[in-house]
């Protein structure tokens, strides 16, 4: 049996391990920031070990959700759902690879100009490929082309929400550095915990969004309702 045979069957379980991936450990980082709330339950010292794990599992949804990007359009590709141009599908994978070496890139220099380059180039590809899916989810719908199954186009459109979503994340939940700044520095008091409590509570809404979006869209996938 040549080994194309496997090509499509194989990028569909990669595909599955990297949903697998986000989810779970976004489930993870969020058990992880509620715990950190709880500053009746746990000493400053440990709520900062526990927000020092919540970022580095937050690295595996971050590394799946940019790989997810080439990994969609070349198994609608092979799946035969769509001639995917060999540039568009070249260029994702040029992209989703870029993307993931900012996103570490970022990691590895955190605090620091260089990371802070990264983080601004990163917002723009997220901006400009939540709105590449939006497109392709909403034009399938209006004209059946590029994508012809329903099913599909839904998917292409929750997989643009779920960047938006993502995205609202990271807006919600910048003012945690400067806030988190003044807990360690002034102490664990209301005035610096109620302030720091709030933004999280906010945060949750937008997580609690790409939950719910990750689950319709492999919900979509596997069972293809229409």
């Amino acid at each position: 049996m040549e080994l194309s045979v496997y090509a499509y069957p194989t990028l569909v379980y990669v595909h599955l391990i990297m949903f697998v991936l986000w989810l779970g450990a976004d489930v993870g980082v969020f058990v992880l920031g509620q715990h950190f709330r709880k500053r009746e339950k746990w000493s400053l010292d440990q709520r900062i070990a526990l927000l020092t794990l919540l970022v580095e599992i937050d690295m595996v949804p971050r590394t799946a959700w940019a790989l997810m990007v080439p990994l969609s359009l070349s198994v609608v590709d092979l799946g035969g759902w769509w001639d995917v141009p060999h540039w568009l599908t070249i260029g994702a994978w040029l992209v989703g690879l870029f993307w993931l070496a900012l996103v570490w890139d970022s990691h590895w220099h955190d605090q620091t100009p260089r990371a802070a380059r990264n983080r601004r180039i990163e917002g723009w590809l997220r901006w400009i490929i939540g709105g590449f899916y939006l497109w392709l989810g909403g034009q399938s719908l209006v004209a059946d082309a590029p994508l012809k199954p329903d099913w599909l186009a839904w998917k292409a459109l929750m997989f643009g929400l779920i960047f938006i979503a993502a995205i609202m994340i990271d807006v919600t939940f910048k003012p945690v550095g400067p806030q988190l700044a003044a807990v360690l520095q002034q102490g664990s008091s209301d005035a610096t915990e109620v302030p720091l409590r709030r933004t999280m509570d906010r945060t949750r809404i937008w997580v609690w969004a790409v939950y719910i979006l990750l689950i319709i869209t492999a919900f979509l996938g596997n069972v293809k309702p229409f």
